[in-house]
């Protein structure tokens, strides 16, 4: 079955401990050992999530002796961004749209609204002594 990186992305992107693990990695790179560290899940279980990322190639692993770093390949999430970025100018092209009705209508009521005999605007003056 052939997969789209964006749909990869996606998957890879679902998880909380995994959009966890890249937002760590935004910081630089990190050995698995210390990615495992903040979550209450066992080595393994990060290694699968690593591995998950890896697939998606939201990461890269590379490995030194008995270490194992991982980086952010922050070019594999721009699809993701590009994607959401039509959604983000979709919703502010119906809030202008939104904001122009809601201002036509005021308008409207405003020059339909019937008014009352003897409710002008007063205006005070201050009297000279």
């Amino acid at each position: 079955m052939v997969v789209d990186n964006l749909s990869q992305a996606f998957a890879a992107l679902s998880d909380p401990t995994r959009r966890a693990i890249l937002a760590r990695l935004m910081q630089g790179p990190s050995t698995v050992t210390e990615l495992a560290e903040p979550f209450a899940v066992s080595q393994q279980a990060i290694s699968k999530h690593l591995a998950y990322l890896e697939n998606a190639k939201l990461i890269a692993k590379k490995r030194r002796g008995r270490e194992h770093f991982c980086t952010l390949e922050a070019n594999a999430i721009k699809p993701v961004a590009d994607w959401a970025d039509n959604y983000r100018k979709f919703w502010e092209a119906s809030y202008q749209r939104l904001d122009v009705l809601l201002e036509t209508m005021k308008a409207e009521e405003r020059e339909t609204r019937p008014q009352k005999k003897g409710t002008e605007v007063k205006i005070n003056r201050r009297r000279k002594k």
